[in-house]
Order: structure tokens, then C-alpha cells, then sequence
């Protein structure tokens, strides 16, 4: 499972950093990718990266402001030239079909493939064999939601030694085995699947927070998660100006990681005001109170690997 960041600046494009989007590929477990939100040009962003829009299965959206949606349109739009039939879901905020409705129909554009809309209402709005997804409202100027990815169990790996003991020939049977089938033997023996198993793994937890205040409810999203991924529009010297335009600072962004007990904090939708000669101090700032901060940047991707957040080299 891998993360990778199309837009991580706030309010507005720079030179350095788009506006939000970002895509968690599932295309090991289910061949597809999710979108969360896409800011104006995300489709620009797309084109330096191996994402093929019509692998695009689920778009969530955290909330209704520009810097989030504004390249909905284009990207919907050309995903119909570029080969994409399969259903597509968009999870936001009431309002969203309508909005995107009305372009369409002012830019008589043809969509060619089915669009299902579901309108976020807070807890479960996913869930599959493989995947749940909840959300909850978080605090900003408008409504806006946070949404937590978790994958459920994993099989456990098989022992084929084990099994070749209990008299499993190679072939089929040993396939039922490791997808959780008890088997029967030719010479009546039955085989546990649990004996010959070991035990399921754990899946991997994603939690993608929207602009928002800390809050507690960003707390429960990121409980125990792996990866928390957290807005830092401001810094510590301006949290004033934070809570009042529905931001978070860094220093808050390494709080919440830390009392909800996650893994890893990726920071993003970082505001132009901060030069790169900033950032080292920023993180500098998230470290103190959350060691295992990083600060992103547009294009970074990383990688779940053997229980550790892997940042890959470009």
C-alpha cells in the first residue's frame, strides 16, 4: 500500500506546492486507487505520475472549499477520454453532486461512465472484505470531515512444512489452506486451516484529517493509527490566527498524533506564507512533542513495508 501527495500547499497554488490531493493505492489489494480531494490542476499533478485516472475507484472529499474540489471537473471529465468505464464513488459534503452537476451541465460535458455519489453523514460510509471506512466531523469554517482507512485482518502465512507433515500434497489444497479452508485428505484426514496457518496480521490504518481546528474528534479518527496525515496551515507562533480561520499549526498537528498514540504523522496543506528555508524549523517543532513527524511535499510517495512508513526516493 502505498501514499503519494499530488498537492500539499493551503488555499492556493505556489510555485512549490499544489493544492490538496492526495491518492492512496491499493493496487497490490484491489487493483484500483483512492483520491482524497483534488484541488485545482490535480489532473497536471497526475500527469508526472504512473496514476492512470480510470484506476481511480473511490474519490473522497473532506469539504467544499476550492482548494479541494476545484479540479474535480477537469479530472471527471478526462478520466471518460482516458479509457474509464468502471463505476466511479464520490464521498463528500451536501452539495457536492449539485455543484458538480451544475458544471457539467453549463459545460455540456458527457460523462461516460456511472457516477455514484454518497453524501458523508458521520461513522461507517465503506465497508467491504477488505476495507472500512468511517468519518467524522471535524472543525472548520464550513463543514468539514475527517475519514479513517482501515484494512481488516490480513491472512496469516502458510506453513507449508507443516502442512507437507500432515500429509498436504502440493496443488489446490494447499491454497484452500493458506484462504482459511479446513481440507479433507484422501484418506479421510482433516486439516485445520488454524494448525497450518499463522496467525492473521494486522492491517494497515490510514487516517486522512480535512482542515480543522484540534479537535478531539481528530483524535478519535487518528486513534492508534498507523498513519496520521494532518493540515499544518499555520505555525506555534501563530496559533491565534489558526483557530480562528479553522487551521491547525504543526505543534497541534504532533499533539493530536501523539495523544491518539499513531504511528507516524505526515504533515501537509502547508501555507505559502512558509518559505523552504522554513520547513527544517517547522518540523523542528513537530519532533519536540511527535518524533516520528515528517513534513511533505508534492509527489512524495511512501510505502507500508514490513510494519514501517517507508519514505521512497524519487
Amino acid at each position: 500500500m502505498q501514499i503519494q501527495f499530488l498537492g500539499t500547499g493551503a488555499g492556493m497554488p505556489s510555485k512549490l506546492r499544489n493544492t490538496s490531493a492526495l491518492a492512496l493505492k491499493l493496487l497490490e489489494e484491489r487493483g484500483t486507487l483512492w483520491l482524497f480531494d483534488c484541488g485545482e490542476a490535480t489532473q497536471h499533478q497526475i500527469l508526472h505520475t504512473s496514476i492512470r485516472p480510470r484506476k481511480i475507484e473511490k474519490i473522497f472529499i473532506t469539504h467544499l472549499h476550492g482548494d479541494h474540489i476545484f479540479g474535480l471537473p477537469g479530472l471527471l471529465s478526462s478520466r471518460s477520454f482516458l479509457g474509464g468505464e468502471d463505476t466511479l464513488t464520490i464521498y463528500g459534503p451536501k452539495g457536492l453532486k449539485e455543484w458538480l452537476q451544475f458544471s457539467f451541465d453549463v459545460s455540456n460535458t458527457h460523462i461516460t461512465y456511472p457516477i455514484e455519489f454518497v453524501e458523508i453523514q458521520e461513522g461507517v460510509i465503506f465497508e467491504d472484505d477488505q476495507f472500512i471506512v468511517s468519518a467524522l466531523e471535524l472543525e472548520h469554517v464550513i463543514q468539514c470531515y475527517g475519514f479513517r482507512v482501515e484494512q481488516k485482518p490480513l491472512p496469516g502465512e502458510l506453513l507449508i512444512e507443516k502442512a507437507r507433515e500432515l500429509g498436504v500434497p502440493k496443488g489446490p489444497l494447499l491454497g484452500k489452506l493458506k484462504n482459511g479452508e479446513d481440507i479433507t485428505l484422501e484418506n479421510g484426514t482433516v486439516v485445520l486451516s488454524n494448525d497450518v496457518t499463522s496467525p492473521p496480521k494486522k492491517g494497515l490504518i490510514v487516517t486522512v484529517l480535512g482542515d480543522t481546528r484540534f479537535c478531539e474528534n481528530a483524535k478519535l479518527l487518528g486513534k492508534n493509527a498507523d498513519v496520521v496525515i494532518h493540515e499544518a496551515t499555520f505555525d506555534h507562533s501563530t496559533s491565534s490566527h489558526a483557530a480562528n480561520y479553522g487551521h491547525s499549526t504543526n505543534v497541534e498537528a504532533a499533539k493530536i498524533a501523539k495523544e491518539a498514540n499513531a504511528s507516524n504523522l505526515l504533515i501537509n496543506h502547508i501555507s505559502a506564507r512558509f518559505l523552504p528555508s522554513d520547513i527544517h524549523q517547522l518540523l523542528v517543532e513537530a519532533k519536540e512533542i511527535f518524533p516520528n513527524s515528517h513534513i511533505v511535499n508534492d509527489f512524495d510517495q511512501f510505502i507500508w513495508k514490513g510494519q514501517q512508513l517507508l519514505k521512497e526516493e524519487s
